[in-house]
């Protein structure tokens, strides 16, 4: 990895309100394209000064350099199917957050989620199981489709009558809970006032990043 930059450059309020502003660009078909030329590239071979950490999907649809319409360096982006929490998960956001100095930490979830659908088909009766490491990642989605569905943690559910808007948006709460309740670095900064956490939806149709949870000063 480049070197950390020696300052941060931003508050977590003036990273969020730019984030925003290009997600907007983007939505309105209007995007900048900011810092994607030579100058920039060369600029950043021997540091990086990142102004937001992203850990999201691995959907193919939610590339956040584009969705918030940001440059080279600027987006420090984790991501898994179902945007599950994990030791790896946790470390790569404490290296943004301790040694890189992010304000800004977005969790983004987003609907017509193919790991929130493997998550609520999984509970069904007749279910087919899944191959282990699937699996393993999709359990961690379950609590939130179980909570949505309000069964109890061993009864069957009907996979077409729990929505998986409402269990993506439970899912995202937990994943921003699950991360403050792992990480003391992450949850001393915001104490701190030098980091935030949004959670955020991408609606895929619109290309919206809509605010569902923040957890600090922005």
């Amino acid at each position: 990895m480049a070197q950390p930059a020696s300052t941060r450059t931003q508050t977590p309020a003036e990273a969020w309100r730019d984030l925003r502003r290009g997600n907007e660009r983007f939505v309105t078909g209007t995007p900048e394209h900011p810092r994607q030329d030579v100058e920039r590239r060369a600029e950043l071979a021997h540091v990086q000064r990142p102004r937001v950490a992203v850990f999201g999907c691995a959907d193919s649809r939610l590339a956040a350099e584009i969705i918030f319409d940001v440059g080279l360096g600027d987006a420090f982006v984790v991501r898994n199917a179902g945007q599950v929490m994990s030791e790896s998960v946790i470390g790569s956001l404490e290296y943004a957050v301790g040694v890189l100095g992010v304000p800004l930490i977005i969790v983004l979830g987003h609907d017509e989620c193919g790991a929130v659908r493997a998550a609520i088909d999984s509970q069904a009766a007749d279910a087919t199981e899944l191959p282990p490491h699937i699996a393993s990642l999709v359990s961690r989605i379950v609590p939130a489709v179980r909570k949505v569905a309000g069964v109890a943690a061993d009864a069957p559910i009907v996979p077409s009558d729990v929505d998986a808007g409402f269990v993506g948006r439970e899912h995202l709460r937990d994943t921003v809970a699950e991360l403050l309740e792992r990480s003391e670095m992450i949850s001393d900064a915001i104490a701190a006032g030098t980091l935030a956490v949004v959670g955020a939806n991408y609606r895929l149709v619109e290309g919206r990043a809509e605010t569902d949870v923040v957890v600090g000063r922005i």
